[in-house]
């Protein structure tokens, strides 16, 4: 009779790193959620205003699939999100003029100045998640790694 413990179940939730990082990523935007609140925005939006803001900082123009490619989404996934903060007065979308095909995505004055505001979104996220920066680094430099190799695995 053998006293050591048996073989971990390999389909037990805990043991998934499926689970961990969807439960994760549930937790990390229920965070965000009472943050972005004032600002009127949903995580998503937020997403793709960071990446807008990003963009006007460095004087690139977004396309609606340079922005669904950073953001690890379909065109069609974005086009919703895009809607309403447009709706809302914070982007407007426009052809290119060099190439009808390409859909740009620009920032509204609104939209510009929502930044100074959303200044204050990542210091409250930190504080409301009850970790420190340094770990929050490290989970976020773990699903970085965890992104790259599913991508490379495609």
């Amino acid at each position: 009779m053998s006293t050591s413990d048996p073989a971990p179940d390999p389909l037990a939730l805990e043991a998934q790193v499926c689970f961990a990082l969807s439960a994760a990523a549930r937790a990390m935007v229920a965070t965000y959620r009472p943050v972005l609140e004032p600002l009127g925005l949903t995580h998503p939006q937020y997403l793709v205003l960071l990446g807008l803001w990003q963009d006007a900082g460095a004087g690139r123009t977004t396309t609606v699939t340079g922005l669904a490619s950073r953001l690890h989404l379909d065109p069609g996934t974005l086009s919703p999100l895009l809607k309403r903060l447009e709706q809302d007065g914070r982007i407007e979308r426009r052809r290119s003029a060099t190439d009808a095909r390409v859909v740009e995505v620009h920032l509204t004055a609104d939209g510009a100045a929502l930044r100074a505001d959303a200044l204050q979104v990542p210091g409250r996220a930190v504080a409301a998640s009850g970790l420190d920066l340094a770990e929050l680094e490290r989970v976020r430099d773990a699903a970085d790694a965890v992104i790259a190799a599913a991508r490379g695995a495609r």
